[in-house]
């Protein structure tokens, strides 16, 4: 594995598009992806692995069925295995997202919002 500097705001700059994941680094079998988003996600959970957005800029919400909270630039949220939740980002955000390899952005849930073409950056 090449040792370098990963800078968010650089990476983050280097995405054009919206609900594409892009990796930027791998620790041990976890992998730190980034993704510019707009839009109300869908519930869904992963039942083998908690899952830690982390607000590299702008804000969204981070529902749950039974309460939300509002995430802001530089804040960071651990969802545990197995719970549902929904992101809902009203303005354009960048969420960085740490979780196993091959963990898919949509869980349990599968269906058309699947992105299975990650690509480094």
């Amino acid at each position: 594995m090449e040792i370098r500097v990963v800078n968010l705001q650089e990476k983050a700059g280097l995405i054009k598009e919206l609900h594409q994941y892009k990796l930027i680094a791998e620790l041990n079998n976890y992998q730190l992806k980034l993704v510019k988003a707009k839009r109300e996600f869908i519930w869904h959970s992963h039942p083998e692995t908690d899952e830690l957005f982390f607000m590299v800029e702008g804000e969204m919400k981070l529902a749950f069925r039974d309460r939300a909270f509002d995430l802001k630039e530089g804040e960071l949220i651990v969802v545990p295995k197995g719970v549902e939740h929904k992101p809902i980002c009203a303005t354009e955000c960048t969420v960085m997202l740490i979780e196993p390899r091959d963990t898919l952005n949509t869980g349990n849930a599968g269906g058309s919002l699947t992105d299975t073409n990650l690509e480094w950056i």
